[in-house]
């Protein structure tokens, strides 16, 4: 018999197979005898029923019956024997029905006297675990899992598998893997109960709501690279561990720093496994962190000890634990969107075609734009994304998660995070990007903007927002309001009530799923944008204008996001794209945070404002329309008023270098409570003032206690 080693027979349904060659018209004509399917293992014969001509090299060969799967099977043709492996199969719904293993615990699972290995490889013809250079053979189970139990202490040793699947043998690491040998080697068995332990008594910080919230965004490499961090384990988790630190002329940094700000969560950039970076020789390059290679193990380059998976585990724990007692939050960045290398993840060398996205002409979805997306909406996708949220809530006490491109995920997904989340104690912060990618996913199933009133409990960036405040993210010549002397003011109310001013709601979003920012880790900083709308400006009217869009930031309903080195006026050189860039452009400048401590006073006070005071932080449309009020302004100024319960505030925003006269809403006391503009620092006493060029004020004025009545006179009373 002649074995045709580079042709195959693909599986692409239950009882179809489809075969391409340029003599096809031989598998027809084989002395009048159709071919057969042969299942090596049980010795049988599965008729062809039928052939079908698809075009001049391409068959469809329909089977008598089901066709199995994780076999050996072979089409026979004559004297021709062709190997039949598994492809459109495994995205199928009767495949993701029959194979789904929901409810099975994967990986590896130690314990001091044993360990379990776990891996759910269905279309694998053998799987072994290969430990210590030692081959044990995995015993298949039902819905293509393969388990076994090795007696023994096996914490700390490096293990692979050994997969067979469409005729290769291929050493594959555990898409489970909870630790790693540097550079992603190989994985690690990890027994957690030898790995440091969070207290008995530590809670995660308290937050009354996550409307409460204020968020900073921060890549732990960057945090503390800066040789004037004073920072001793400078671009580690250490580093972001360490309190008491300093620059040389004594200014807080790092996590003191961050303690000081006042913000209640920093949400970190992707700490799992991740590519391009040498986890030995760290420094000889840079990364992001959305390269991600395995989502279950901390990345190496943050550790003191890259060669000890067990430390990096300790010392990711150990960071967490210090923001906590800090009393602030950790969001970790999460990207189940895609991987770094499609063909190189374990995901596809595990079971091809079934982790990925494909069109239905059977080409690859990219609507991520690197390459390949994550077939989130599949079964066991699903599961392996929610097992990895609730590894990181129960074993590192993580405190929420952002979604990189969460649009490219599906609804179903999300809505099943938000309900493990919700079992936590503490209120868990999720939020995501919603933007509406091409990838092959229905949009009515992508958990993007427009779908937001299926994801209740997730926040989305809001956009719209950003690129009122400073122009078109796309279009670098672009204005906004805070850069374009007051451009689209007629947006104000409803971005600055949290969409609440709008009678219908007619918004995607609501007060409740707002992220309210100006910059994140993405395309310019504020200011290098600010360089580029005007660019012959002077740096102090510049200044000014980055302290509105800040400022406006922290004063709007929703919930605000800084990004790190926003309150200093952060630049990176110009560098739209620095996620491979280097620690000159991207590290935080601990000189410029001593040279800027005036506007960092500035942002200090309104994050401070903002927490004591909850009617900056309301949380149903109906009470934002009791309490929030637009106020009459010359043009292009923007003011409105918050009614508290106790005190009242007037807040104005002025986008030009002109000054104005301003009508407060009532006469009495009122305080400045907080200013960009030091002229003036006087109460008023009375109701008439004015705005200086490019200054955000607000007026707070105390209501009679003993009455407690409204003192504000609105607009038309």
């Amino acid at each position: 018999m002649l074995f045709v080693e580079k042709q195959v027979a693909w599986i692409d349904n239950i009882r179809t197979l489809t075969y391409s060659d340029h003599h096809i018209q031989s598998l027809i004509n084989t002395d009048n005898k159709l071919p057969y399917l042969f299942w090596k293992a049980e010795n049988k014969v599965l008729p062809i029923k039928q052939i079908k001509k698809i075009n001049d090299t391409t068959l469809e060969l329909e089977v008598a019956e089901e066709i199995p799967l994780g076999e050996d099977l072979f089409l026979h043709c004559g004297d021709t024997e062709i190997p039949v492996y598994p492809r459109g199969i495994v995205r199928t719904d009767w495949f993701d029905k029959r194979y789904a293993a929901i409810d099975q615990s994967l990986g590896a699972i130690c314990s001091p006297n044993a360990t379990i290995f776990s891996v759910w490889a269905p279309t694998a013809t053998s799987v072994k675990v290969i430990l210590n250079e030692n081959s044990y053979l995995l015993n298949k189970l039902e819905k293509g899992v393969w388990k076994l139990e090795l007696k023994g202490n096996w914490h700390g040793q490096s293990y692979e598998y050994e997969v067979t699947v469409n005729g290769s043998n291929k050493r594959v690491n555990d898409p489970y893997a909870k630790a790693l040998l540097a550079n992603s080697q190989k994985a690690v068995v990890v027994d957690f109960t030898r790995t440091e332990q969070f207290s008995i008594n530590q809670k995660r910080p308290f937050i009354q709501q996550l409307q409460d919230a204020i968020i900073y965004e921060l890549h732990v490499r960057d945090a503390t690279i800066d040789q004037e961090s004073g920072v001793q384990n400078r671009g580690k988790f250490l580093g972001l561990a360490e309190t008491g630190t300093t620059t040389k002329n004594g200014f807080s940094t790092g996590l003191s720093y961050l303690k000081e700000l006042g913000c209640t969560h920093v949400q970190l950039l992707p700490i799992n496994d991740f590519a391009r970076v040498d986890e030995f020789h760290p420094n000889d390059a840079y990364n992001w962190g959305y390269d991600p290679l395995f989502f279950q193990t901390p990345e190496g380059s943050y550790s003191v000890l890259p060669d000890r998976p067990i430390a990096r585990i300790n010392e990711l724990k150990a960071m967490i634990q210090a923001f906590h007692n800090e009393g602030i939050a950790v969001i970790l960045d999460v990207v189940f969107n895609h991987v770094f290398v499609m063909e190189e993840s374990p995901f596809e060398q595990l079971v091809p075609g079934y982790y990925f996205r494909y069109h239905p002409d059977g080409t690859l979805s990219n609507g991520t734009g690197v390459g390949n997306d994550i077939a989130s909406e599949r079964r066991m996708v699903r599961k392996f994304i929610l097992d990895t949220i609730d590894f990181m809530l129960s074993e590192y006490h993580v405190d929420g998660f952002r979604f990189d491109l969460m649009g490219a995920m599906d609804i179903e997904t999300m809505q099943q995070i938000e309900k493990r989340c919700q079992k936590e104690e503490a209120p868990i912060m999720l939020l995501g990007e919603g933007w509406d990618l091409p990838t092959a996913l229905d949009s009515s199933l992508k958990a993007t903007s427009y779908n937001a009133s299926q994801l209740s409990e997730i926040r989305f960036f809001n956009d719209y927002f950003r690129d009122s405040m400073k122009g078109n993210l796309f279009e670098q010549q672009d204005t906004g309001y805070i850069n374009g002397a007051g451009r689209f003011l007629e947006r104000m109310p409803h971005l600055l009530s949290g969409a609440a001013l709008d009678p219908n709601n007619h918004a995607s979003i609501n007060v409740n799923q707002t992220i309210n920012y100006v910059e994140c880790h993405d395309n310019h900083t504020l200011w290098d944008r600010l360089c580029l709308t005007h660019p012959d400006l002077h740096d102090h009217d510049r200044k000014k204008m980055h302290q509105l869009a800040t400022g406006i930031t922290l004063l709007s309903q929703g919930v605000p996001f800084l990004h790190a080195g926003q309150e200093w006026f952060r630049s990176k050189q110009g560098d739209e794209n620095s996620y491979l860039s280097g620690d000159s452009i991207n590290m935080l400048d601990w000189k410029k945070r001593e040279q800027e401590k005036e506007n960092i006073a500035f942002v200090k006070a309104l994050i401070a404002l903002r927490k004591k005071y909850t009617v900056f932080r309301m949380t149903s449309q109906k009470e934002i329309q009791q309490r929030f009020h637009v106020l009459e302004t010359p043009y292009p100024v923007f003011g409105f008023t918050l009614l508290g319960d106790t005190d009242d505030f007037s807040i104005y925003i002025n986008p030009t270098k002109e000054e104005f006269d301003l009508h407060l809403p009532s006469s009495g006391k009122w305080k400045r409570a907080v200013s960009n503009s030091v002229s003036e620092k006087e109460d008023i006493i009375g109701e008439f003032t004015g705005i200086h060029a490019y200054e955000i004020i607000v007026f707070q004025k105390t209501r009679n206690r003993a009455t407690n009545e409204v003192a504000v006179v609105l607009p038309g009373n």
